[in-house]
């Protein structure tokens, strides 16, 4: 397989979310989930089917070698676009083995990771425990709703990088404009919602978060080094995915996927041509598409200095 997929976004709205993923949505727009199984292809040969139904047909040659040794033919990961204008809900995600203990088989984990893409100034986030928390008033707080006590708290700005394992409690603050990859799950187990009045599409899950927060959590905002006209920068190595940011002023960036992962790439500043066999689609900031590992050599024209977000699945032994 060998042709480039652009793909449809699927727009979610929230209550905390803003208007700058979806301007004439008629409601305040948090997510847009940009590479997602049930996301439509846009055009080509596959126009109209989803991202997952070919990724069950076609196996390896969509997803890789490492990604079908992980997890079979589903599509193993989940990126989204956040538009924080409001504190989204306190919340933690179980791990692989939690996810099918409390929901089932077939179910899986969500590790994930954020770069922050734009940040107003003071913006803030909840990431991790604080180190003087015992595990007995960690249990305390979430029954209690007084997680501001026990978490710590992070001023960020654009390029920082935070990585975030399940069982890692954590809340991001209002002002961000969030990149996030994590595993192909849903699983939110939401802990204090700010005291927003109760309802059915936000209820909390106090026992579920109880058994799967980890007290040792901790996740520190990486700031991004200064980079070069031409670079690319290693922001997450995990076992279920591998983040990287590249950048070029001028030059033509040579990838290949060596048949091990499919790679996705977001445009996070300027515009871009990407080409594979003759192939050629044009890319605008945050727009995406996903090259498949099949495709094996690419390159990435920039038309504009440009800096790109791209993630794959790594090897088992990661």
């Amino acid at each position: 397989m060998c042709e480039l997929l652009r793909l449809i976004p699927i727009y979610q709205p929230r209550v905390w979310g803003g208007r700058r993923l979806k301007p004439d949505a008629d409601q305040p727009i948090g997510e847009a989930w940009v590479v997602y199984e049930h996301n439509q292809i846009a055009e080509g040969r596959y126009a109209g089917r989803t991202l997952g139904a070919l990724a069950a047909e076609l196996g390896a040659e969509l997803l890789g070698e490492a990604a079908v040794a992980r997890t079979g033919t589903r599509f193993p990961l989940l990126i989204k676009l956040l538009d924080c204008q409001d504190w989204l809900s306190v919340q933690v995600h179980p791990n692989d083995a939690h996810a099918i203990a409390l929901e089932g088989p077939g179910h899986f984990g969500k590790t994930e990771a954020w770069h922050v893409l734009e940040a107003a100034p003071g913006a803030r986030l909840l990431a991790g425990v604080k180190q003087s928390v015992s595990p007995e008033a960690l249990v305390q707080a979430i029954q209690n709703g007084n997680l501001l006590d026990v978490l710590q708290e992070w001023s960020v700005r654009a390029g920082d990088t935070i990585f975030i394992p399940a069982g890692t409690l954590h809340a991001l603050g209002p002002g961000l404009l969030i990149y996030e990859v994590q595993q192909t799950s849903d699983l939110t187990y939401r802990v204090w919602d700010w005291d927003r009045p109760a309802s059915a599409g936000r209820p909390l899950h106090i026992q579920q978060a109880i058994a799967v927060a980890d007290p040792e959590a901790r996740s520190v905002p990486q700031p991004l080094r200064p980079m070069l006209d031409t670079d690319a920068q290693r922001l997450v190595t995990c076992p279920f995915f591998t983040f990287n940011l590249l950048a070029s002023r001028t030059e033509t960036l040579a990838l290949d996927t060596e048949g091990r992962s499919f790679h996705t790439l977001t445009i996070a500043q300027g515009k871009a041509v990407v080409e594979c066999l003759g192939q050629a689609v044009e890319l605008s900031q945050y727009e995406s598409l996903v090259v498949p590992a099949g495709c094996r050599a690419y390159q990435i024209r920039p038309l504009t200095p440009i800096r790109v977000l791209q993630t794959s699945v790594g090897d088992l032994h990661q």
